[in-house]
């Protein structure tokens, strides 16, 4: 317990350092010579920490990563009939960037609030997962094809408050992925868990996903806590995975997004190495 509280004053200290050198948050576009862009986003019903309601923000913080492909939480509204918060034509004139199709929604974006926009590609296979616990929580698992003829596999996720509920979750995440094919596959969202050891979900999914790169984005005014990530089953297949961290950014939701660099061809290079 000592350990652990220590840690948590050590990360709240490195914060306050970190506050200090934060800067104008200049945000520099996106090299794509560089590999394919994906992020994360817990857009907290695009209401911001100012406490106002503001959808237009929101979606100018999204076209501001300028992510070839990015998994968004809360982008729904939670009770009665779901309905998606986003104007999705603004978001595609705008960004470029639809949303993948999903079925059984009437006006919601996502599912469970879980919604993936991509920029280019063609969707081959979308699963909708309802994952265990306490509270209604989701996963959208889906495959696209890239323009290169290329696979890649996203699993977007937003996994529970409670700590048992995260465990079972993990393990229904991993269960759909043994039922699969293997493809390079990045399971990216809000995954509630900053902790380590054997009772994080994290320790769960570390077998196929490794231990992912703990990068503090929640809250967004003072980032402490790594609560969103994004994890790759091939070494090699993501890179440089940091905060998006911007004046805009950090008003208009309650985390900031994350993004990193997808590097297929050099995954698949380390993978046919790795077989030799």
């Amino acid at each position: 317990m000592l350990e652990k509280r220590d840690r948590l004053q050590a990360q709240i200290l490195a914060s306050i350092k970190a506050r200090r050198s934060r800067g104008t948050g200049v945000h520099a576009p996106h090299d794509r010579n560089k590999g394919m862009l994906i992020a994360s986003y817990n857009v907290h019903k695009c209401v911001g920490v100012d406490g106002k309601f503001d959808p237009v923000r929101t979606s100018h913080v999204i076209r501001e990563i300028g992510a070839d492909v990015i998994a968004l939480q809360e982008a729904d509204t939670r009770f009665g009939e779901r309905r998606g918060l986003l104007d999705l034509a603004w978001m595609e004139r705008e960004t470029g960037l639809c949303p993948v199709p999903l079925s059984g929604v009437a006006k919601a974006h996502g599912w469970h609030g879980n919604v993936v926009f991509f920029r280019e590609g063609l969707v081959r296979d979308v699963h909708q997962v309802n994952l265990p616990g306490l509270e209604p929580r989701g996963a959208l698992l889906t495959e696209i094809e890239l323009k290169d003829g290329s696979s890649l596999r996203i699993i977007a996720a937003h996994l529970g408050l409670l700590n048992r509920s995260r465990q079972q979750q993990a393990r229904t995440i991993l269960d759909i992925l043994r039922s699969r094919e293997d493809y390079p596959t990045i399971l990216m969202g809000d995954l509630n868990e900053w902790r380590l050891g054997d009772r994080s979900a994290l320790n769960t999914l570390a077998g196929v996903f490794g231990l992912p790169p703990a990068v503090p984005s929640f809250p967004s005014r003072l980032p402490v806590l790594a609560l969103d990530r994004i994890m790759a089953n091939r070494p090699g297949l993501i890179d440089k995975v940091q905060t998006h961290d911007t004046p805009l950014a950090r008003l208009a939701s309650d985390h900031l997004p994350i993004k990193a660099v997808v590097k297929l061809g050099i995954a698949s290079d380390l993978a046919e190495t790795a077989a030799e």
